[in-house]
């Protein structure tokens, strides 16, 4: 009997499920979170903006690296765990491979991005975390957007099964994020339009 199956908490939708459905036509975003689909409504421009912008300059630092074996995806969907019954479509991925097909394993993805907007309650954030570092993706990242301070990037690196920070940028500027393959200078500036 699987872990899902036995746990009582677990819903009644699988990954499979999940991928069967037809992506919702308004735009809006469904997650499976532990066998139930959770609902986002349609990113705003600014959260739109603030993902395609780092889609940008993460390809753009790739590719000054010469790392041809990475690739950077935006809203991918990403079979987290069969057996918890996860999957997440992350705001921006880098990738082991080309993005090619309609879904990805975990073990496909190097860092995932997630752009936090201010409706995103604080559960969604936890689980969606234990959910990457469950599966074991190397690292996240998350950018807070905040109507008062503008933009804040944590970058987190997986670390014995827990993510731990290893660089917050708060402050507008060139500032170097480690927590990634390669050292990427980054400017919160430039990821606000």
């Amino acid at each position: 009997m699987s872990v899902a199956l036995e746990h009582p908490m677990i819903g009644p939708y699988t990954v499979e499920d999940w991928l069967a459905l037809d992506p919702p036509v308004d735009g809006s975003r469904l997650e499976l979170m532990f066998g139930y689909l959770h609902l986002t409504p349609a990113p705003s421009g600014e959260h739109q903006d603030a993902a395609f912008l780092m889609g940008v300059l993460l390809r753009d630092a790739l590719r000054a690296a010469n790392r041809t074996d990475l690739n950077v995806a935006l809203a991918v969907n990403v079979r987290i765990s069969t057996a918890w019954r996860t999957a997440l479509i992350p705001d921006v991925v880098i990738l082991d491979r080309k993005p090619v097909g309609v879904s990805f394993p975990p073990e496909a993805l190097i860092l995932a991005v997630e752009v936090w907007s201010p409706g995103n309650p604080r559960a969604e954030r936890e689980t969606k975390m234990a959910g990457y570092a469950g599966a074991g993706v190397p690292f996240l990242w998350t950018i807070e957007q905040d109507d008062l301070r503008g933009l804040r990037l944590t970058a987190y690196r997986l670390e014995n099964g827990r993510y731990v920070v290893e660089n917050l940028i708060e402050d507008k500027g060139p500032a170097v994020v480690t927590a990634v393959p390669i050292p990427i200078t980054v400017d919160l500036a430039e990821l606000q339009t």
